[in-house]
């Protein structure tokens, strides 16, 4: 005789489906500090104010530490004159920047900035702190902002970073003494 023999069973399959995409992003920014003293060293006024990294800034940091191009660690700070300010650009380069000018009076180049070691944290954070920048104005004039460039004098560098002061645009006069510190830093956000 001929017998079957079935079983049943169930079959129960699962999986898990997560983000296949990176989750980790990196966040950059920098903060520009301005103190203005008078000929007697009477503060006169001081303002912080965080900055828009340009797209040649990014790029430039991406070409020295990704591609090791070639690098200089040159960096000088400008002033940013108000007359005629529109608008900073996330396209704006040392060469083109439509939107505003650099103002100028004040003696001697672009003073540069010297850097101290940047932190091992999250955010790793390197600043002049130790060693402001100083301008030394030779007239009166009205300042919008600041920024930064790989470049003492003209047009050829690379435009890193420009911003304008919180509380709008401030008048310096003949005599009076800008020390500028630049603070930057990286995440990971």
């Amino acid at each position: 005789m001929y017998s079957e023999h079935n079983k049943a069973a169930d079959t129960t399959d699962a999986g898990l489906i997560r983000n296949t995409q990176a989750a980790e992003r990196m966040g950059a920014g920098g903060v520009f500090t301005v103190k203005c003293h008078d000929a007697e060293g009477n503060l006169k006024w001081e303002d912080s104010f965080h900055n828009l990294v340009v797209n040649v800034g990014l790029k430039d940091m991406n070409d020295k530490y990704f591609s090791g191009s070639s690098y200089t660690a040159a960096w000088y700070l400008g002033l940013v004159d108000n007359a005629g300010f529109s608008a900073y650009a996330a396209g704006d380069t040392l060469a083109s920047h439509a939107g505003w000018a650099e103002e100028s009076s004040y003696s001697g180049n672009r003073p540069a900035v010297t850097f101290g070691s940047a932190t091992t944290a999250d955010p790793s954070v390197i600043t002049n702190s130790a060693s402001p920048s100083s301008f030394t104005m030779t007239g009166s004039a009205t300042i919008r902002g600041a920024f930064l460039a790989s470049a003492a004098t003209g047009t050829s560098g690379v435009l890193f970073s420009a911003g304008d002061f919180t509380g709008g645009s401030k008048t310096v006069a003949n005599g009076d003494t800008l020390s500028v510190t630049y603070t930057f830093s990286l995440d990971a956000a």
